[in-house]
């Protein structure tokens, strides 16, 4: 999940190809300026030297999950899958999931939903503008300048969904899309918990009692990425991991999607009707650095706009997650890698201001 931001203000002015006075407007809006050429300068990107553009890997080196494998009742075809489970959290810390049983139905009209909302008039979405992440229902732009010094090329819309369910009524009919969508992404993150707590060798439901996961904290994101005119200059979102124990993400077809692997970027090209799914900080920490948070980032392109829903799903609010018992033993080199902290903790950092990682949790090295 990208550092929290609600802040409106973008520098525009009659020339479009250079702004350089202020008003409240949102990245959609700011598009939709005639004759825009160029970005405003608070919207340029410098890229770490460091940070390589994204390449185009082979189309088969992404790991492939087959959720119906993973939920069969033969017992070795569900076996080899929590091993390539295992292996995809391990090695990759993102896999894309087919055959979930989620209906390709749902998932365009969730997608639609979230296009008509980011296509009502800026008056109405500036309705749920605010700078609180604990408000339930938030539409923003860019990014809080307080955090960073440039603005993201994004407008969002972010809901706490779980565990209690808040929506935007409006646009008709988006509200109950969203709760059978974020009904039926909580069921699937369950099931691969569960693989997940095998694949680590610890009790099928060991993650789901460890974190509380009935009372999880779950957030609806959608992320609208407008054409920009100059998109070698700006970023979606900049490289980051998630928070979260697993992040599902759809999007609409318009790739934009970059993960690390290995200290290079690869470009995502999902499967049709696929899940994307990444591992997030917490589940790091409960396998006690085994699984890796992946860093990912999202790019824009010149001509077609963006739309992606991720899902992040975390642990309960209340709940202090630590590496797992089991996973821990400092007498054979596999000493405890981070310590415990509130998961509200750990997200309030964000609400300060002050950037928040795995580093705030990592157990000190003896010299």
């Amino acid at each position: 999940m990208a550092p929290a931001t609600s802040s409106l203000f973008v520098e525009t002015s009659t020339d479009t190809s250079r702004a350089n006075a202020t008003k409240r407007v949102s990245v959609k809006t700011l598009v939709e300026t005639p004759g825009l050429t160029s970005i405003p300068s608070n919207y340029s990107y410098s890229t770490n030297p460091n940070e390589s553009a994204g390449s185009n890997p082979d189309e088969d080196i992404f790991p492939i999950i087959d959720f119906s494998l993973l939920t069969s009742d033969d017992p070795h075809q569900r076996s080899k899958t929590i091993q390539d489970l295992d292996r995809a959290c391990r090695d990759w810390g993102f896999f894309m999931l087919v055959n979930h049983g989620v209906s390709e139905r749902l998932m365009k009209e969730v997608l639609e939903g979230c296009k008509e909302f980011f296509n009502l008039p800026v008056e109405e979405k500036m309705e749920f503008a605010g700078r609180d992440i604990w408000q339930p229902i938030r539409f923003g732009t860019g990014v809080d300048v307080k955090v960073e010094k440039f603005f993201f090329w994004r407008d969002f819309l972010k809901v706490i969904v779980h565990p209690q369910f808040h929506f935007p009524n409006k646009p008709k009919g988006f509200s109950e899309v969203a709760r059978e969508y974020c009904k039926s992404t909580r069921e699937v993150t369950t099931e691969l918990l569960k693989g997940i707590s095998k694949g680590l060798g610890l009790e099928e439901c060991y993650i789901e009692k460890e974190t509380n996961f009935d009372a999880g904290f779950q957030l609806f994101a959608a992320n609208l990425y407008p054409p920009c005119p100059q998109p070698e200059l700006a970023i979606g979102i900049p490289a980051h991991t998630d928070h979260s124990l697993l992040t599902l993400l759809i999007e609409n077809e318009i790739g934009g999607l970059q993960i690390q692997h290995n200290g290079e970027w690869f470009n995502v090209n999902p499967i049709p009707n696929s899940f994307l799914v990444n591992t997030g900080d917490h589940l790091e920490i409960l396998s006690n650095g085994r699984y890796k948070s992946v860093s990912h980032r999202a790019v824009v392109n010149n001509t077609t706009t963006r739309i992606s829903i991720a899902a992040p799903h975390g642990p309960s609010l209340e709940t202090a997650v630590g590496p797992a018992p089991e996973l821990v033993d400092g007498e054979n080199g596999r000493p405890a890698v981070y310590m415990p902290m509130k998961f509200k903790d750990y997200l309030e950092r964000l609400l300060e201001g002050r950037p928040c990682n795995l580093d705030h949790v990592r157990v000190p090295v003896a010299e």
